[in-house]
């Protein structure tokens, strides 16, 4: 057994707690001092949560249909900036997101359409609705098995009932917020922490996702 699955030491009335902690968004630091550990311990601890959740979320490997919303975010970085060099310093993600259903998101080195379009075809089934913005890297879906509604962010926001993009919207919104409670992520830990949050997301509300963690838990650490 690899090293990061070994069974925690910790007595299991710890963990437990640690585990409620974790999934109330509580930050290590915070934690440690809460449950009575060093932060140290409650660090190690909370990281292999982390790891716990990205592989289980990258087990569910997705294959989507019906009406799907896809879109771009940035992540990190030290200034603002437009799409593609204005993004400089910052993490791109792209994301997959079911009415209705689940996020999915991947880590992109750019939003070309070289990029997208094979991640795309590999995800989404034909004949699905799909919804985008105005990116360019979108337009080869005007003329592809899917069904392509395109939203400009320029003239509104929503226009009309079904043509938007509010729920990827509405994850990444929830995601950045998370994030900032930790005061700067680590670049090789981003990964982790962006998987954190799809499982947030997928497993909500949050009674749920204590009984999914300890279930996973009990699995390698309890």
């Amino acid at each position: 057994m690899d090293r990061a699955r070994r069974k925690s030491r910790l007595p299991r009335s710890i963990q437990e707690e640690l585990i409620r902690q974790f999934v109330a968004g509580t930050t290590a630091r915070a934690a440690a001092d809460l449950v009575g550990v060093n932060r140290h311990t409650a660090t190690l601890y909370f990281r292999k949560l982390r790891e716990i959740i990205a592989r289980q979320v990258a087990a569910e490997t997705p294959f989507l249909s019906g009406e799907i919303e896809l879109d771009e975010s940035y992540f990190g970085g030290h200034r603002k900036g437009k799409r593609g060099r204005g993004a400089a310093g910052k993490v791109i993600v792209f994301g997959l997101l079911k009415r209705g259903g689940k996020v999915h998101t991947l880590i992109v080195p750019d939003t070309r359409t070289s990029t997208l379009e094979p991640i795309i075809r590999e995800t989404v089934r034909p004949d699905s609705i799909v919804y985008t913005d105005g990116l360019t890297s979108y337009d080869v879906l005007d003329v592809s098995e899917f069904r392509h509604h395109r939203i400009n962010h320029s003239q509104a926001f929503v226009e009309g009932k079904t043509n938007h993009i509010n729920g990827i919207e509405n994850f990444w919104n929830q995601a950045k917020r998370h994030m900032r409670r930790f005061n700067g992520i680590p670049k090789d830990q981003f990964p982790l922490f962006l998987k954190e949050c799809e499982w947030r997301f997928n497993y909500r509300p949050t009674q749920n996702l204590y009984k999914v963690l300890l279930k996973w838990a009990k699995q390698e650490l309890l």
